[in-house]
Formats: C-alpha cells, structure tokens, sequence
C-alpha cells in the first residue's frame, strides 16, 4: 500500500514537472521569436516599416495608452463576448431541438448546410440594413459565423450516445425527458467544451469582420484606419492586442474545462 502511494506521488511529481517544463520551452519559444523579430529590425533585415518591430509596437502602445486605446480594446471585447454567449446559447439550444425531433433535423439538416457554405461577410450589407450601423451589426455577424458551427458540432455530440444505453434506460421506462437530461447532455459534456474553444476563435473572427465592415471604435476600427494612413505600428499594434485577448478568452475556457473535468 505504502509503495503505490509512493509510486503515485512520484507520477503526479513527474506529470507537474513535465507541465512546468512545457510552459517555460513556450515562454523561452516566445521570447526567442521576439528578439529574432527585434533584431532583424535593428540590423534592416527587414523593411521595419512594413512589419513593425517589438520596440515600435511597445512605443505605439505607449502613445495609444494615453489616448483611447482602453475604449477601443473594451468595444471589441464587450462585442466579441456578446456574440460568443449568445451564439452558444443558441446554438446548443436548436441542436437540442433539432435531437429532440428527428423530423425537424431531417427537414432542416440540408439548410443549415447551405447556410455553413455561405459567406458570411456577403450578409454584411443587409445585417447593416437590419440592424442599423454600430454594435448589433457586430453583434450579429459574429452570431452567423459561430451559430451555424455550434449547431452542427453540438448536435453530430448529442446524436453520438450509445445508442445501447439509451434503449436501455428507455427499457427501463425512461422519458425521452431523462434521457436527455441524464445520459446524452452529461455525455455531451466534452462536445460542449470542445464547441466553447472552437468559438472563442470564430468570435474573434465575426468581431473583427464586423468592424471592418462598420464601426467607429473598437480593435478592426483601429486597423482599418491605421492601413489607410499606412501607419502599420498601429496595424501591428492592434493585432498584438487581439492575439492577447484571444488568448485570456482561450484560458478562461480552458479553466471551465478543468474545473468541469475536476466534479
């Protein structure tokens, strides 16, 4: 008994070794890329004009801190995690319905193809007519690109429960109710947070796609208007910000994720 105990407590060292092991290979990663870009700027390895430079981009956000950058980074933010909760909601809501009747899904399924093959960005004009111009136009984009996704990722999770264990409960004088609440939702658990990583990233796209096409603030506002002044600092800048904030949104779904693994 004693020398299990031990052997556990020497893999849980090792399993905590090894994750250290790889966040500090993927800092030290970070840092190296960084200072390569840095000096290849220095030493006009490259044209610092078009791609920027670390030290350009931390001088531009110095400048932008001082201005309205917190206005722009919270617009984006607030936008992207408006149309990220709203389209996962409803997303996994009509997937529900749609497992809930097999009529339904037959009838729809070839719509909700169509509708996954449609660019999304060709809406753009009549979702400003719809909607008006500003934040619910953002909004909305982002809904049609993670919406469409969410249904079909959600629902091929929900139709794959053993078939086996439901005939069994339902051989047991199950509702179609309990079998959904007690065996396919808590099966489809993986599904669910599997959709929530694939959304945080067609969020961020939706968003930025929204404010490229109408916005007066926000991150996509800031890019836009830096490549039409051709000021790329600003452009490199912005995108810099993004990647970091996809990255907090990205972790925060990973902590879900481990706290759900954890009950």
């Amino acid at each position: 008994m004693k020398k299990q105990k031990n052997q556990h407590e020497q893999f849980l060292q090792k399993n905590k070794q090894r994750k250290i092991k790889i966040v500090t290979i993927q800092i030290l990663l970070l840092v190296f890329l960084v200072g390569i870009w840095e000096l290849a700027a220095c030493f006009e390895w490259i044209d610092s004009f078009i791609t920027s430079s670390p030290s350009r981009i931390a001088k531009m956000l110095g400048e932008l801190s001082s201005q309205n950058l917190w206005i722009h980074i919270w617009t984006t933010l607030y936008e992207c995690i408006i149309g990220f909760v709203i389209s996962t909601l409803l997303g996994i809501a009509i997937a529900i319905l749609l497992w809930w009747s097999d009529l339904l899904r037959r009838v729809l399924e070839p719509y909700i193809v169509v509708l996954n093959s449609l660019p999304k960005i060709a809406l753009g004009p009549i979702i400003i007519i719809w909607v008006g111009a500003g934040a619910k136009a953002i909004v909305m984009m982002t809904v049609l690109i993670c919406i469409i996704v969410t249904i079909i990722s959600t629902l091929n999770g929900l139709i794959a429960t053993d078939e086996g264990k439901i005939l069994l409960m339902r051989s047991m004088g199950a509702t179609k109710w309990q079998v959904l609440t007690k065996l396919v939702l808590p099966g489809s658990v993986p599904t669910f947070l599997s959709v929530l990583k694939i959304n945080v990233g067609l969020a961020w796209v939706g968003t930025i796609m929204g404010e490229y096409l109408v916005s007066g603030a926000g991150l996509g506002y800031l890019i836009i208007y830096g490549g039409q002044v051709f000021k790329l600092d600003l452009v490199m800048t912005s995108t810099v910000i993004l990647c970091f904030l996809a990255a907090i949104m990205y972790f925060a779904v990973a902590l879900v994720e481990k706290l759900l693994k954890r009950r």
